[in-house]
C-alpha cells in the first residue's frame, strides 16, 4: 500500500553505517573478533536489510529477483518473530479504544529506491482496502493474529479489450487467495503479474504485517498505488467471454477509485529498541 512521502522521514543511514561497520569489523584480525562479537552482532532487522540490499541491488520496474534471491529473502523472513521486532498484540497500535473505523499505524523501516521496509499494524476490524502494486515484487510476513486476505490477478486469458469495450472502467480480474491466515504461517510473495498483484487485507483479530516491497512506489517511475472496488461477474454479463459456469465465481470485476476517504492511516517511525512506545 502507498505511504505518502511527505508523511514518512527517510531512514536507513544509521543501518548503512551499521552495516558497513559490522562488515570493517568482520575483515579484522581474527583474534580481535572475540571482543567485537558482540557490538557488531546483527538485529532481525539489520539482516533483513542486508538480505534485501542484495536481493534488490539491481530492482526496477517489472524486474523479478531470482528463484534463489527470491528463497533467500523469504527464509530471512520466515525467522522473524514479533519479539524481534519489539512488538506485542497489546500494544497500542492494535487497540481501537476511540471506536469507529480502526485506524491503522504503519511503522516505516527504511526506503531507498530499491526497496522499502515496514511494518502495518491493525486494529480488529482493521481493513488495508484493495489495491496494486505495479511492477512490484512483495514480501509479506504475518507476524501474529489473524487476517482475512483477498487478492486478485488480472484475468489474462481472455480476449483482448473485451471487458474494456464493454464495460467501460471495469476490468475482469481473477481471484487468486480468499481465506483466512493465521500466524505462524509462511510469507507471501507476489509479483509484477502474478501471484495476487491487488489484495485488500481485513484483520479477523489484532494483527502485524512485516513488508518489503521492491522496488517500492514511485509515481514519477509509473508505480502508483491504486485502489478499487469489486463487483461480482455476473453483475455485468458480456459477449466474447466464455467462462464454464462452475468458475464464475473465481472472477470478479473490478474498478479504479479514489483512495477510500475512510483509510486513515498513522506513520511512525520504528524503534529498534527492545518495546516500542506508541
Amino acid at each position: 500500500m502507498g505511504i505518502e512521502r511527505n508523511m514518512v522521514e527517510r531512514k536507513g543511514r544509521e543501518l548503512c553505517e551499521l552495516l558497513d561497520e559490522t562488515n570493517t569489523n568482520n575483515m579484522k584480525p581474527r583474534k580481535n573478533r572475540r571482543h567485537l562479537r558482540r557490538r557488531t552482532e546483527m538485529t532481525p532487522v539489520q539482516k533483513l536489510f542486508l538480505a534485501c540490499k542484495h536481493v534488490f541491488a539491481n530492482a526496477a520496474h517489472g524486474i523479478v529477483p531470482s528463484s534463489q534471491h527470491i528463497e533467500m529473502l523469504r527464509s530471512v523472513l520466515a525467522g522473524i518473530k514479533p519479539e524481534d521486532l519489539g512488538l506485542k498484540p497489546d500494544m497500542p497500535y492494535f487497540s481501537n479504544i476511540n471506536g469507529g473505523t480502526p485506524k491503522i499505524t504503519y511503522l516505516h523501516i527504511y526506503e531507498c529506491e530499491k526497496f522499502s521496509m515496514g511494518i502495518f499494524c491493525l486494529p480488529p476490524s482493521g481493513v488495508i482496502p484493495l489495491h496494486n502494486h505495479p511492477g512490484m515484487t512483495v514480501f509479506s510476513k504475518l507476524l501474529f493474529g489473524t487476517m482475512h486476505i483477498k487478492s486478485y490477478d488480472w484475468a489474462g486469458d481472455l480476449p483482448a479489450d473485451v471487458s474494456q469495450t464493454q464495460i467501460p472502467e471495469k476490468r475482469l480480474a481473477k481471484i487468486k487467495v480468499d481465506a483466512d491466515f493465521t500466524a505462524p504461517c509462511n510469507p507471501s510473495i507476489l509479483y509484477p503479474d502474478d501471484g495476487g498483484n491487488m489484495h485488500c487485507f481485513t484483520a479477523v483479530t489484532a494483527c502485524a504485517v512485516l513488508d518489503v516491497l521492491g522496488p517500492p512506489y514511485s509515481d514519477p517511475d509509473g508505480r502508483h498505488c491504486a485502489y478499487y472496488r469489486s463487483f461480482p461477474f455476473s453483475n455485468f454479463p458480456v459477449e466474447g467471454i466464455s467462462i464454464p459456469e462452475e468458475e464464475k465465481k473465481d472472477y470478479e470485476w473490478l474498478q479504479e477509485r479514489e483512495k477510500p476517504e475512510s483509510l486513515q492511516v498513522i506513520v511512525k517511525m520504528y524503534s529498534s529498541s527492545k518495546t516500542m512506545e506508541n
